[in-house]
């Protein structure tokens, strides 16, 4: 580091002033042009904020000034000779200078995975045409309400004129009696017509709103999960070799300390800087806790993907505690703890089922919608400052033998009937129904929350779906005391041995006693 041991450079050209003279010219332009270089890439990346992996450029810019400043040393070292120093400064630039390639190795996938502007227009071109696409699904809809609102006015028109001929007829009661007796029965008979229709009518518009909700829905749940899945998949299959990399480069540096025990003062001192004991302590568990990282996002992924299920749009068997589990992952940050609540315990009593026979997708918006009113049901009776009681402590005493009185739970019961039907009871302790509303929760757009709190659709598309699987759906609740729905389903459905997609029967319930 000191001068006195070495010459200057300048004596290795004889001090030739041609010489001299073109070593510093050449050493100052190539430093000049290194200064200016980072100066530029710093002001291009200030001014284009969209640019990516921008602190590549700084990076590259830090490089490019060590190289600048060796040049500059080279000069100085003419008349002094610090080589010393100058050395050290060409260490310094050769690190960053590895370094810098070894991130643009690792940059290089990234950088190749941006899309293209080619690639963008053709997505764009593919929204487009599916924006028009929907675009005339609506106008069909449209056209459709058009021609039925035309009909119901054209049966309202005949009603009237019916009536009209009803008056005109009881003018000459006596003369007519057994034509007004026909009349009548027919009047009866179209206006039970129009309640039939208007009914299905209702059912239909609800049919397509929520299934339009839950298509969406599924679709953008889809999409996250596959973003999300390759992202974790690369950070996941990475986590190995890294690990045993650092693992490599840990016992060579054990190995230089038992071969090298006494390091030169830098490095000792560098050693005590970093902590390195503790680095090498701490070190395996920081890769553990990333492995869990990333483990824990593959399953909420999984979750994801298992309840949107958009290719299973015919009937499957599929394993229904898969869908109970995916649905509570979705619901997974209303359970937590609020600030005007605790957490919501789930308590889960699974049974040995075998692969249930259904459309998954269509019971995982039962399990959403039941799910949800639980929740809100719970979240109600916190706000209102009462004391969960625990639905199950009196009527399901033999299957929820514990009591949970003051936690505020959901329980989730499965089990097999008969070896022919699938049974999931999901109870909540919340603040329950009373008797009048149980016999109106399936009705369209009928709810017992506030006003703007729901929509009255949930119950009703789910009672739909049930009965499309040929099965029953049971609500028994208490008011303070908590609701159970129960969920039956046969094990094996007749849907799939006939040619029809959704039976048309009646389903005989039995909502409370």
């Amino acid at each position: 580091m000191f001068s006195n041991y070495f010459i200057p450079h300048g004596h290795c050209y004889l001090w030739k002033p041609g010489l001299v003279g073109l070593h510093i010219l050449s050493d100052g332009l190539i430093a000049v042009a290194y200064f200016l270089i980072p100066t530029t890439l710093i002001y291009i990346v200030k001014k284009r904020q969209d640019v990516p992996f921008d602190w590549v450029f700084m990076l590259f810019g830090s490089f490019i000034v060590c190289c600048g400043i060796t040049h500059i040393m080279e000069i100085w070292t003419l008349w002094h000779p610090n080589y010393w120093f100058s050395g050290f400064l060409k260490g310094i630039t050769a690190l960053i200078s590895l370094s810098t390639a070894a991130v643009l190795v690792e940059l290089i996938p990234k950088i190749l995975a941006i899309p293209s502007p080619d690639q963008l227009a053709v997505a764009n071109v593919a929204l487009q045409n599916e924006i028009g696409e929907r675009k005339q699904a609506q106008e069909a809809l449209s056209e459709l309400m058009l021609e039925l609102e035309k009909r119901v006015m054209e049966r309202t028109i005949a009603l009237e004129s019916t009536n009209e001929l009803l008056l005109q007829e009881n003018r000459d009661r006596f003369l007519a009696e057994n034509s007004l007796r026909h009349s009548e029965a027919k009047l009866l008979e179209r206006t039970q017509q129009l309640e039939e229709t208007l009914q299905q009518l209702k059912g239909a518009q609800t049919q397509l709103v929520q299934t339009e909700k839950m298509s969406s829905l599924g679709q953008m749940v889809a999409g996250v999960a596959h973003e999300i899945n390759n992202p974790v998949n690369f950070i996941y299959g990475n986590l190995i070799p890294a690990q045993e990399y650092i693992k490599d480069i840990l016992a060579l540096i054990k190995a230089y300390q038992v071969y090298y025990p006494t390091p030169a003062p830098e490095i000792a001192d560098k050693i005590h800087t970093i902590e390195l004991d503790f680095i090498l302590e701490d070190l395996q568990k920081l890769f553990g806790s990333i492995k869990i990282g990333a483990e824990r996002i593959r399953e909420i992924v999984k979750s994801l993907r298992s309840f949107s299920r958009l290719d299973e749009a015919e009937m499957k068997k599929v394993n229904i505690h898969e869908g109970l589990d995916s649905t509570l992952m979705i619901l997974q940050h209303r359970l937590k703890e609020q600030t005007n609540r605790p957490p919501i315990q789930v308590i889960k009593e699974y049974g040995e089922l075998p692969l249930l026979e259904c459309y998954a997708g269509q019971l995982n918006q039962v399990f959403m919608n039941i799910f949800s009113n639980a929740i809100d049901a719970l979240e109600q009776m916190a706000q209102q400052g009462e004391s969960p009681q625990g639905y199950w402590e009196n009527n399901f005493s033999e299957h929820f033998p514990y009591t949970y009185c003051d936690l505020l739970t959901i329980r989730i019961r499965t089990l097999l009937v008969d070896g022919k039907w699938v049974q999931i009871h999901i109870a909540d302790n919340g603040t329950g129904i009373d008797y009048d509303a149980i016999a109106k929760i399936y009705d369209p757009f009928f709810t017992t929350k506030p006003i703007g709190a729901g929509t009255g659709l949930g119950l009703a598309i789910s009672y739909q779906i049930i009965q499309a699987h040929e099965g029953y759906l049971r609500c028994t609740s208490e008011v303070g005391r908590g609701t159970e729905f129960i969920i039956e389903i046969p094990w094996q459905s007749q849907l799939s041995q006939c040619d029809c997609h959704l039976p048309h029967k009646q389903v005989v319930m039995n909502e409370l006693g």
